[in-house]
């Protein structure tokens, strides 16, 4: 264990150090969520199927996810700050090649760079609340996360769905590398290194620490449930812009509204998960997931009679709700699993959701393409379906545990 010679805060510059670090969480939405209303132009403009402008998210989640597993461990070895700052100047980069070329397998590299920075910043940025404060202050601090994180899903399709129409698809990796370029000078002038000491870097006892957890099934059921729940989102992100650009005729403008509406949905849910955190939990998750079962079904039913976006957004407005609700409470339930090892088990949880999510969310979207409602309702039904039998095992695990003690 050596202490670190790099750059530290100044103690003048801790509040706008702080406000950098929160500004950063909610940049892993930023980087799906701002271009999601330009996915249709994206295809018609790189002459590629739908598919594979689709395939730009899950590849950006695959390595997010990934990049969690091992980053936390790194950063405690290396420092936060040095890494953080590259990983920002790198997005940036990445983000105007992505601007400036209509190669897609150039982009395809290029959303892997990003999902890599991007885990990088996310986790030397939760890092840094730990490093700096304590007690009372950090749950405050800790509890906000959430929060912070939420108003990325629901700000950049807003302001993705005005830059598509008045500079295309394009200018929402212009804004992208700006953003990152800007935070990267405030981190330079106003923020600087955390970590007091480093920790030697063992990956075999880390790898060990990971394979303990992963063989606990209660724990990695409850993370496919993460996945299952946030993997709703991720298809209507994925599938949404084009049912409401090509099958119903309307603008990128009101794209970004309906995905604006919806990152409410979820965040609904998240506080609707806290305030209910004291009751059983099987029992509220069971009511949940009944109330997602009656209106994938109302929705499907409706596409019979009526088929319209305001009946798409009202459905699905209730469906996420349902979706933020189950994530709240299952990252929540994993985490408490292993209290003395809740970084580790925070990065896994993390890394292992993103993975499930983009692959459920590519191979669903393969299986039922981006056409109209009903295909939709169809993806809703699978994962919820899916979440009922996870449910179920994790109730059947818990309570086989209980009968042992």
């Amino acid at each position: 264990m050596s202490k670190l010679t790099h750059k530290t805060i100044k103690s003048k510059n801790q509040g706008m150090a702080t406000l950098l670090a929160f500004a950063l969480l909610p940049l892993s939405g930023f980087a799906t969520d701002v271009y999601i209303p330009s996915l249709p132009s994206m295809a018609a403009s790189l002459q590629v199927s739908d598919i594979q402008v689709q395939l730009t998210l899950s590849l950006f989640l695959i390595s997010y996810g990934l990049s969690q597993l091992f980053i936390g461990s790194v950063l405690d070895s290396f420092g936060r700050y040095k890494l953080s700052l590259i990983s920002l100047l790198i997005f940036a980069g990445a983000s105007f090649v992505i601007a400036t070329t209509h190669q897609i397998y150039l982009i395809y590299l290029m959303r892997i760079i990003h999902g890599l920075t991007v885990g990088t910043i996310v986790v030397a940025k939760r890092a840094y609340f730990v490093d700096l404060f304590t007690g009372e202050k950090l749950k405050h601090y800790l509890s906000l996360f959430s929060i912070i994180w939420s108003t990325g899903p629901i700000i950049a399709p807003f302001i993705g769905g005005y830059l598509q129409t008045s500079m295309g698809w394009e200018s929402n990796f212009y804004f992208l590398g700006g953003f990152a370029i800007l935070l990267a000078i405030l981190e330079f002038v106003y923020s600087g290194e955390t970590l007091k000491h480093a920790m030697e870097f063992n990956l075999k006892k880390i790898t060990l620490v990971y394979a303990d957890m992963i063989r606990t099934w209660s724990f990695t059921l409850g993370i496919i449930m993460l996945g299952l729940a946030y993997s709703m989102v991720m298809i209507y992100n994925m599938s949404g812009p084009f049912i409401i650009e090509h099958h119903f005729k309307l603008s990128p403008i009101i794209a970004g509204y309906s995905s604006l509406f919806l990152g409410f949905a979820w965040m609904t849910g998240g506080f609707i998960g806290k305030a209910t955190i004291n009751k059983p939990f099987f029992n509220r998750l069971i009511v949940n997931v009944s109330i997602q079962v009656v209106f994938v079904a109302l929705m499907w039913i409706s596409t019979l009679y009526i088929n319209n976006l305001y009946t798409l957004l009202g459905f699905a407005f209730v469906i996420h709700v349902g979706a933020g609700f189950t994530f709240n409470n299952y990252f929540t339930y994993c985490l408490s699993q292993f209290p003395k090892n809740a970084g580790i088990a925070g990065g896994l949880t993390g890394g292992i959701n993103y993975v499930i999510v983009s692959m459920m969310s590519y191979g669903i979207i393969s299986l039922l393409p981006a056409s109209d409602e009903r295909n939709l309702s169809y993806s809703y039904m699978i994962l919820i379906f899916m979440s009922l039998v996870i449910m179920y095992a994790v109730f059947k695990l818990n309570r086989k545990q209980i009968k042992a003690i």
